[in-house]
């Protein structure tokens, strides 16, 4: 049988339809940042200290206060990233967690995970500017700080704003702003809970501290929701783990200056079980990626203080960084997000409001409003 003939094109032919797009889907994470080399120490500082996020004064008194601060802090700062050789693991781990999930979301679209630091490279206006190059359908804005802060998600959300606008980046964006005890975080806190239980255990029974950055008071009596989320969080560990009798207390660690802040301090509840004669397994509870403040000051100043005040025992366990059961919560906010239809561009981690209505700092509205 001879070939069917091949049909003439010419140039008024019609071209073939093209197959339609997979959605383009954008995730930008966002984190701290931290100096890459020790150079950086300073600048970042001071990027830090003049958000008026973190110092509520009128721009020039903040910055000039936040030169002094940086300036003063220079030295001291350096000698923690010398520690940590030369510079900060936030970024690269961050990166990596990036890459898994984006890996996790391989059937949500066609899928980019971006990172945006807010204190340091890479900053909301050049990432700004990469998505808007890439061309996405639609964002989803996804804060690495499991509990809402205005000092940290907040910040990082108006930032981005801000540089979205200015890049002329217009397609639609949906914000998360907690989840604090979203089920694969909870889960992953919780095994590497059991694993610091265990090395613990020969040395008598263990004291679990859930360890978050701290807040000075006044921020969290004037409606920040972050002492309460931190709270919830490790509630929420505590009934995943299990374990009857558990002795467990909430505290915060990285205290700075002169204001009163919430506690009860890491250090001091290091202080109580050494009075106690109780090992210790210190857990980063807000912190989902190692640096300074848990590779420096929980191993290494939390670990010294343990032994110098009679601690019998110390575990740090690590933050959850790309725990499987972490990537696959991540992912599921992101497609909680990317189906959600009710409500405003800023969804919490459950769905709905979780912050008592005295929160005025939760971006989510009371119920009933």
């Amino acid at each position: 049988m001879s070939p069917l003939p091949l049909p003439e094109i010419t140039p008024d032919t019609p071209a073939a339809p093209k197959a339609a797009r997979a959605r383009r889907i954008a995730v930008v994470l966002f984190n701290l940042g931290g100096p890459d080399r020790l150079e950086a120490v300073r600048p970042f500082l001071y990027n830090l200290f003049r958000d008026p996020a973190i110092i509520g004064l009128p721009a020039p008194f903040r910055q000039l206060v936040a030169h002094l601060i940086s300036s003063r802090r220079d030295k001291v700062a350096q000698g923690i990233y010398q520690t940590l050789g030369g510079g900060s693991p936030l970024l690269p781990n961050t990166l990596a967690q990036a890459q898994a999930l984006e890996q996790q979301l391989w059937d949500a679209g066609t899928v980019r995970v971006f990172v945006s630091m807010r204190y340091w490279h890479p900053f909301s206006d050049a990432v700004a500017h990469d998505v808007k190059d890439w061309e996405p359908d639609e964002l989803v804005l996804l804060p690495l700080y499991p509990q809402f802060s205005t000092t940290t998600t907040a910040s990082s959300l108006k930032d981005w704003q801000r540089a979205a606008k200015a890049a002329g980046l217009t397609a639609p964006s949906r914000s998360i702003c907690c989840y604090p005890d979203e089920p694969g975080f909870v889960a992953a806190v919780a095994k590497l809970i059991r694993a610091g239980l265990e090395e613990a255990a020969p040395h008598g029974k263990p004291r679990v501290l859930f360890s978050a950055h701290g807040l000075p008071e006044k921020v969290v009596k004037g409606g920040d929701p972050y002492q309460f989320q931190c709270e919830r969080t490790a509630q929420a560990v505590v009934k995943s783990l299990r374990v009857e009798n558990l002795d467990w207390v909430s505290c915060y660690q990285s205290r700075v200056g002169p204001m009163k802040w919430i506690g009860p301090s890491t250090d001091e509840e290091i202080r109580r079980a050494g009075q106690d004669r109780v090992p210790v397994v210190v857990v980063p509870i807000a912190f989902v990626s190692e640096h300074s403040e848990t590779l420096v000051e929980i191993e290494h100043e939390y670990r010294h203080l343990a032994k110098e005040v009679g601690v019998p025992y110390f575990v740090r366990v690590p933050a959850v960084g790309v725990e499987p059961s972490f990537i696959l919560g991540l992912a599921g906010l992101v497609r909680q997000a990317l189906i959600r239809t009710a409500g405003g561009p800023v969804m919490c981690g459950t769905g709905l409001r979780l912050c008592p209505a005295g929160k005025a700092g939760c971006p989510q509205p009371a119920s009933g409003a």
